[in-house]
């Protein structure tokens, strides 16, 4: 349990302070610095792989025409996700890509009403309309959606439903995903070589280094994670995702100065409210139902 808890904190926290590290290569497209990341991220990944004799289970996924198809989506979501992300980072945003991930879990909860039949309780509808009513406040006050926000938790909240759905290892799929995408980088990389505009050069050796670092960032909180899940209930795992965007929240806070006015304030204040109705609810149900399992079968 302890060791499930700091590979847990460990994933959490450099997913948190992932924002610094794209700060840092403001400076470059953010579309090249998604293909690094994907580039890297695939020979990281295979090596994983190989490392632990799984490719196998990549053989496997990529020889099915249908689990490649659904791979296809989630790794086009996935990259919409990354790249709207690092744009958000890069323009001064990171407060609204943190409020992005509080507000997956409860467009999660929606999809799953939605898509997969689940139905929710009281508490769960009511924590989905407090954090309705939040964004229309801001909206409203603002005169601006927090598209960023919405971009983000709605791609991430697709990939986990089809990703829900085809039962896939997140570190073998995340490896084929990559995979897919490529070609695409591929193809993108040589025009920037041909347009003598790519920030990967000998010239600028920080640079290229850090670029090259793509893929360590993505794959060690990954892995952390996936060691987390062996050891920790899902229960605990879900309470500390919140972990990551409060991380974020204070790195535009504390290190970028990012304003937070009195909306944005409230905005993220019924936001913690509504996770914590949602996050309490959880753990009740969760109680009754390991009561109930507990309950002697009578004569």
């Amino acid at each position: 349990m302890q060791s499930g808890l700091t590979f847990a904190v460990g994933a959490f926290a450099l997913w948190g302070l992932i924002p610094i590290y794209f700060k840092i290569l403001e400076d470059v497209p953010p579309l090249e610095v998604l293909g690094h990341r994907v580039f890297w991220s695939s020979f990281l990944l295979v090596g994983f792989l190989l490392l632990r004799q799984r490719m196998g289970e990549l053989l496997v996924l990529i020889k099915s025409p249908r689990l490649l198809g659904w791979l296809i989506l989630t790794s086009l979501l996935i990259a919409g996700n990354w790249l709207c992300f690092i744009w958000g980072v890069t323009n001064d945003r990171i407060l609204e890509t943190s409020l992005g991930y509080y507000i997956n879990p409860l467009i999660s909860v929606l999809f799953g009403y939605s898509f997969l039949g689940e139905r929710l309780t009281r508490y769960q509808v009511m924590a989905v309309m407090i954090a309705a009513a939040a964004v229309a406040m801001q909206v409203i006050l603002l005169g601006k959606l927090p598209w960023v926000a919405f971009v983000l938790a709605l791609c991430f909240a697709f990939y986990g439903l089809i990703r829900k759905r085809i039962s896939v290892d997140a570190t073998t799929g995340l490896a084929v995903e990559t995979l897919l995408l490529m070609p695409a980088v591929g193809i993108y990389f040589f025009w920037l070589w041909g347009n003598d505009t790519h920030a990967f050069r000998l010239s600028d050796p920080d640079t290229s280094m850090l670029l090259a670092l793509a893929g360590l960032i993505t794959t060690i909180p990954l892995i952390l994670f996936n060691m987390a899940a062996q050891k920790l209930p899902l229960t605990v795992l879900g309470i500390m995702q919140y972990l990551a965007p409060s991380i974020s929240f204070l790195v535009g806070v504390t290190i970028y100065n990012e304003p937070l006015g009195v909306v944005q304030m409230a905005t993220f204040a019924m936001i913690w409210l509504a996770l914590i109705i949602f996050t309490v609810d959880g753990l009740v149900r969760q109680k009754r139902q390991r009561d109930r399992l507990k309950i002697p079968l009578s004569d």
